[in-house]
């Protein structure tokens, strides 16, 4: 089980890493690219805070948050748990989703958002922040449906 988690985990960062690699390559900072028109562009941006930048210039305490949030994953949710492989593909989202945007913040004291969603001013996001939002939702989601099973 953990070697699958692991592998998933490596995957999911590398696709991450990757993906934010090419639009350094490709794009310079601030630039955009319209992919699909009226709806979702490529923007280039450096992001030192969290979502919607909030907590703007807080690297060390994003790090030291994204260890605990590691640390509380592992002991609570994995560690001695026999995890079906859903759970296994769910908790690598969410793992690589966090290491992702740590790598950014360890290396480069940012993160690297290009992701452009042109509906609502919605705030520009990379594939790390969509494994973790997906694998909260699939979570909540499963975390409910066993809720419900217990208590009828």
């Amino acid at each position: 089980m953990y070697k699958k988690l692991f592998i998933y985990t490596i995957i999911f960062t590398f696709i991450d890493q990757v993906s934010k690699g090419l639009i350094n390559i490709y794009l310079n900072l601030n630039q955009s690219v319209e992919i699909i028109p009226n709806f979702l562009s490529f923007t280039y941006v450096h992001n030192t805070g969290a979502a919607f930048s909030i907590f703007e210039g807080a690297k060390c305490f994003f790090i030291i948050i994204a260890f605990i949030a590691l640390n509380i994953i592992y002991l609570f949710f994995i560690k001695d748990k026999k995890l079906k492989n859903s759970e296994i593909v769910i908790y690598a989202l969410l793992i690589s989703g966090i290491i992702g945007n740590l790598i950014d913040r360890i290396l480069f004291g940012y993160v690297i958002d290009f992701i452009d969603v042109n509906i609502f001013n919605f705030a520009i996001f990379n594939l790390a922040d969509s494994f973790i939002v997906v694998a909260v939702i699939l979570l909540l989601i499963m975390m409910g449906g066993k809720n419900a099973r217990t208590n009828s």
